[in-house]
C-alpha cells in the first residue's frame, strides 16, 4: 500500500469515527435531560408553584420514607436517606416532570423479604454491640441496612442492563389490566403489613406464599390483644387524613395552598403522645431515637448479591413498572414525551447510587405524584426544592420525631394508598369492554396476594402472551367479498399481450409464525374453489369475519364470483401495502404459496411492497425479481394503491 492510499484511509478512517460537537451535544441532552429543560426554566412562572409543591412533597417524602423504612424492616432513619438522594438523581436523569422519586412501598416490601430471610429479629441479641462511627446504630441495624442496600444496588444493576439491552420498547407487554391488578393486589399486601401497628398487636414477620392470609389468621387468633388506644388513635388519623383530604379536593380550585394535613397530623400526633408519655403510660409504640445526620459512604455488602437476587429482580421489574406507569400517565396529561429506555437508566441510577448511602430501593409512588399534580407543580425543580426541606429534617427535625405514634404513621401510609385501591373500579370497565381483559385483572389480584406482587406481574405477563398466542392463529384470516372477475392486459417480459382474470386480496397484518399457517390454509381455499368449477358458490361466502386478510375490491357477492377460467389465464394478486413485517416463516409460507399457484396453473403477484423488511435484500433474495409485472395503470382497481406500483411474482 503506498504512502498516499495509507493516508487516504487513515483520514477517511478518522472521518468515520470522530464524533461531531453537535452529535456529543445531543447525546448528553438525551441522556441528561436536566440539560434540555433547566436552561429554559421560567423562574417568574414556575419558581412559586414549584416551591409550594416542593414544600408539600417534602412532607410526603419524610412521612413516607418513616413509613417505609419499617416496612422494609431497617431504621426509620435509612427512608429519610431514601428520600433525598433518587429525587435529586432522578431529578437529573428522569423525563417525568411530575414523577418524585424515593421509597416506595411495593420496593419496601420486597426488599423486606431478603431482610427478615437473612438478618432475622431473633439476631438482635448476637449483634447489640453499638457502632459509633455510623450514628451510633447497632450492628444489627447496619446489618439490615447493608441487605437493604444490596438489593438497591443489585436492582439498579439490573435496570440498567436492560437499558443497554434496550429493553424499554419491551413494556408494551405491561397492559394496562395487568398494572393495575399487579399494583393494587401489593396495596393490599402494604395494608395488611400495617394491620399490626394499626391495632397496636406484637406479632412475628409473616412472608412467604399465602402470608397474606396467615397474617390475618393471626390477627384473629390474638384479637384479644388489640390495644384499644392504638386501634382509636388509628381510626381517628384515617377519619381527620380522609375528610381533610377530600375537602382539599373538592374546593382546591378556591384555595391557593391546600392544608398539609399529613404535616399537622404529624405535629400534632407526636406532641400529645410527648405531653401524656403514652410510650410509658399506655404501651403505645413510637418511632424512637433518630440519629441526625448524613453518615460517610459505604459500599453494599457485595458478598450477599447472590442471595438478593429474586429481590433485585422484583425491585427492578415492579419499581421500574410501577413508576414508568405514572411518568407516561404525566406524560400523557401535560403533552410532553416519555424515553421508556431513558426512565430505565434514571431508575437504575437512582437506586445504584444512593445504596451507597444506606438508602432502601427506590421508586416513584402514585401519592406523591397525585400531590404534585394537585399542587400545581411544573417542572423538577419541584422535587429539587423538596430535598432541601429533607435535607433540614435529616439535620434538624429528626431527633424530634421520636414521639410520633407507629400507629399514626401507619394510618398515613393506608390513607396515601388510596389511589391504588381504588383501582377496584376499573373491573366494570374490563367487563364492559372485554371479559378476558377482566379475567385478567382479577386472576393477576389473586396471584399477587398469593403469593408476591413480582410473582403476580409475572403471571399477569404470561397470561396475557397465552392469550394473545391462542387468539391470534385461531381467528379468521381471509374474508372475500367476491366480484366479478375484471380482465387486465397483462405486459409480460416478452411484450406480449394476454387477458387474465385477476383476484386481488389484501393483506393488513404481519405475516409471522403465529398466523402463518391459518394463512396459507384460507388462502389455497380460494385457490381450489377458483380451480374447482363445481364447488357449489354458497361455500365461497362463508368467508365474511376479517382480521387479517380482507378483499378491498368494491364489489359484492355473487354467482359470477366463482366461475373458472379454463380458456384464460388466472391471477392472484397479494396487496401487500398492510404487511408490516414479516418473519422467516412468514416468508416461507409465501414461496410454499407460490408454488402451489404455479402448479394449479395461477400466476401470483406482490404488489405494494413498502412495508419495512418487505423490501429488504434478505427478504428480495427469497422473493426474487419477478419476471412478468404490470405496468401500465389499472384505474378500476384502486387497492394497488399508486397506479404504477410494480407487481413481483415469487418463485423459488
Amino acid at each position: 500500500m503506498t504512502g498516499a492510499k495509507r493516508k487516504k484511509k487513515s483520514v477517511l478512517w478518522g472521518k468515520m469515527h470522530t464524533p461531531h460537537c453537535e452529535d456529543i451535544k445531543q447525546w448528553c441532552k438525551r441522556r441528561l435531560p436536566i440539560l434540555e429543560w433547566a436552561p429554559q426554566y421560567n423562574l417568574r412562572e414556575n419558581l412559586l408553584p414549584d416551591t409550594v409543591s416542593g414544600v408539600m412533597l417534602a412532607v410526603q417524602q419524610v412521612t413516607q420514607g418513616l413509613s417505609f423504612a419499617i416496612l422494609s424492616s431497617v431504621h426509620p432513619v435509612f427512608g429519610l436517606y431514601g428520600s433525598l438522594f433518587p429525587a435529586i438523581i432522578y431529578a437529573v436523569f428522569g423525563m417525568g416532570r411530575h414523577v418524585a422519586t424515593g421509597t416506595f412501598a411495593l420496593t419496601s416490601l420486597i426488599s423486606a423479604n431478603a431482610v427478615e430471610r437473612l438478618v432475622p429479629q431473633s439476631s438482635r441479641n448476637i449483634t447489640m454491640q453499638s457502632n459509633s462511627s455510623v450514628l451510633g446504630l447497632s450492628d444489627f441495624e447496619l446489618q439490615r441496612i447493608g441487605v437493604a442496600a444490596a438489593v438497591s444496588f443489585l436492582g439498579g444493576v439490573i435496570q440498567m442492563v436492560m437499558f443497554v439491552l434496550q429493553l424499554g420498547s419491551a413494556t408494551f407487554l405491561l397492559t394496562e389490566p395487568v398494572i393495575s391488578a399487579m399494583t393494587t393486589g401489593a396495596a393490599t399486601h402494604v395494608v395488611t403489613s400495617q394491620v399490626k401497628y394499626l391495632l397496636g398487636i406484637k406479632m412475628p414477620y409473616i412472608s412467604g406464599p399465602l402470608g397474606f392470609f396467615y397474617i390475618y389468621a393471626y390477627v384473629f387468633e390474638n384479637i384479644k390483644s388489640v390495644q384499644l388506644e392504638a386501634l382509636l388513635l388509628s381510626l381517628l388519623s384515617i377519619v381527620v387524613l380522609v375528610l381533610v383530604k377530600e375537602l382539599n379536593e373538592q374546593f382546591k380550585s378556591k384555595i391557593k395552598v391546600v392544608l398539609p394535613v399529613d404535616l399537622v397530623l404529624i405535629i400534632a400526633a407526636s406532641f400529645a403522645c410527648y405531653c401524656t408519655n403514652m410510650e410509658s403510660t399506655y404501651g403505645l409504640e413510637v418511632v424512637g431515637h433518630i440519629p441526625n445526620g448524613i453518615p460517610a459512604p459505604r459500599a453494599p455488602p457485595m458478598s450477599s448479591l447472590s442471595a438478593v437476587l429474586t429481590e433485585a429482580f422484583g425491585v427492578a421489574l415492579v419499581g421500574y413498572v410501577a413508576s414508568l406507569a405514572l411518568a407516561q400517565g404525566s406524560a400523557k396529561k401535560f403533552k410532553y414525551s416519555v424515553d421508556d429506555n431513558q426512565e430505565l437508566l434514571a431508575h437504575g441510577l437512582s437506586n445504584v447510587i444512593p445504596s451507597f448511602f444506606f438508602c432502601i430501593p427506590s421508586a416513584a409512588a402514585m401519592g406523591r405524584t397525585a400531590g404534585l399534580y394537585s399542587t400545581g407543580a411544573k417542572t423538577q425543580v419541584a422535587c429539587l426544592i423538596s430535598c432541601i426541606f429533607v435535607l433540614m429534617v435529616i439535620y434538624a427535625i429528626g431527633p424530634l420525631l421520636y414521639w410520633l405514634p407507629m400507629c399514626v404513621l401507619a394510618s398515613i401510609i393506608v390513607v396515601g394508598l388510596k389511589g391504588m385501591l381504588i383501582q377496584f373500579r376499573d373491573l366494570k370497565k374490563y367487563w364492559n369492554v372485554d371479559k378476558i381483559d377482566w379475567g385478567i385483572w382479577i386472576s393477576t389480584y389473586i396471584f399477587t396476594i398469593c403469593f408476591a406482587a413480582n410473582v403476580g406481574l409475572l403471571f399477569g405477563v404470561v397470561c396475557t402472551i397465552a392469550i394473545v398466542l391462542g387468539r391470534f392463529p385461531r381467528a379468521k384470516t381471509i374474508s372475500i367479498t367476491n366480484m366479478k372477475e375484471m380482465d387486465f392486459k397483462v405486459k409480460t417480459e416478452m411484450h406480449e399481450e394476454t387477458l387474465q382474470q385477476i383476484k386481488i386480496i389484501s393483506i393488513n397484518n404481519p405475516l409471522v409464525f403465529l398466523n402463518a399457517k391459518k394463512f396459507n390454509a384460507d388462502l389455497m381455499k380460494i385457490i381450489l374453489k377458483e380451480n374447482d368449477s363445481s364447488q357449489p358458490l354458497d361455500d365461497v361466502s362463508k368467508c365474511e369475519q376479517n382480521t387479517l386478510l380482507s378483499s378491498l375490491s368494491n364489489g359484492n357477492c355473487n354467482e359470477e364470483a366463482s366461475q373458472p377460467c379454463p380458456g384464460e389465464k388466472c391471477s392472484l394478486v397479494l396487496d401487500c401495502s398492510g404487511l408490516t413485517f414479516f418473519d422467516y416463516t412468514g416468508v416461507s409460507t409465501l414461496v410454499d404459496l407460490y408454488l402451489d399457484c404455479k402448479s394449479r396453473s395461477v400466476d401470483m403477484f406482490l404488489a405494494s411492497c413498502t412495508g419495512k423488511g418487505v423490501s429488504s435484500a434478505p427478504t428480495e433474495r427469497v422473493l426474487s425479481a419477478a419476471p412478468c409485472a404490470l405496468t401500465s395503470p389499472v384505474p378500476s382497481c384502486s387497492i394497488l394503491g399508486k397506479s404504477n406500483d410494480i407487481l413481483r411474482r415469487s418463485r423459488h
